[in-house]
């Protein structure tokens, strides 16, 4: 199984509808998929109309007796399941706090979960915390959907010196850049000379449309509603190119 988490320390850019987008891309190509929805917030539940709540909260399910898959719910796409959010994952730090070895605490909650899953994917909250270190131990991949401005990119700059100081070597840093308005010159100025940061980024662009926001009243993944819109055929895109990368590795 190929953990994927959707990552980035700032909020707004994109994090969800690149998990909900590719979660149903891999499981539409024939893959069992499994999308983990860590934010309390619960957008990710939201689209995939599932209720954002587990029995018992994350208590029940940080107990040894709760197991992840007691949580796992059908999405109505193939081959594609939810963990759904929970208001009580606002207290997730509080609780790891308090478990044993908290640092791989989620590394040993999706483990029973490997035979049943080609991949997957983690849709986080937007924070540097314990929960952000527990998901950099469980995940293979971080990918890190990054706006083309300053600020966004100095974010990008201080999640990989972070993960460079806690040596997190078995992890890799995916960035690509979303939300992309090539009617602003500073996105143009970034796409034609990226920064050492995104030396390693994926080719693949996500633009700026209406047609994803329109996700929220469609309740559904892009590709499902606007095949054959550009941010659709983005998307597509990226998760050939991620898929390349990971059977490269």
């Amino acid at each position: 199984m190929i953990t994927i988490a959707s990552y980035n320390i700032k909020g707004g850019v994109g994090k969800t509808t690149t998990a909900v987008n590719l979660s149903y891309l891999a499981a539409r190509h024939g893959a069992e998929t499994l999308l983990w929805d860590l934010d309390p917030q619960g957008a990710a539940s939201f689209y995939f109309r599932v209720r954002p709540h587990v029995k018992g909260g994350l208590r029940r399910l940080f107990r040894r007796k709760g197991r992840l898959e007691s949580a796992v719910k059908a999405t109505d796409f193939r081959r594609l399941d939810l963990v759904p959010a929970d208001f009580s994952y606002r207290n997730m730090d509080l609780q790891l706090e308090l478990a044993s070895k908290s640092g791989t605490k989620l590394r040993k909650m999706v483990r029973p979960l490997r035979g049943q899953y080609r991949y997957l994917f983690l849709d986080c909250p937007p924070s540097i915390s314990l929960t952000s270190e527990n998901i950099f131990a469980a995940a293979d991949v971080l990918l890190v959907p990054v706006i083309p401005t300053t600020l966004s990119l100095r974010t990008l700059e201080q999640l990989q010196e972070f993960c460079k100081k806690k040596k997190y070597t078995h992890l890799r840093i995916v960035p690509f850049l979303s939300m992309l308005d090539v009617r602003k010159k500073l996105h143009c100025d970034i796409v034609k000379e990226p920064p050492k940061s995104l030396k390693r980024m994926l080719e693949t662009n996500i633009p700026y449309a209406s047609d994803v926001e329109l996700m929220g009243q469609r309740r559904a993944p892009l590709e499902t509603y606007a095949r054959k819109c550009q941010a659709a055929a983005a998307y597509r895109e990226l998760w050939e190119e991620l898929q390349g990368r990971l059977d490269r590795r």
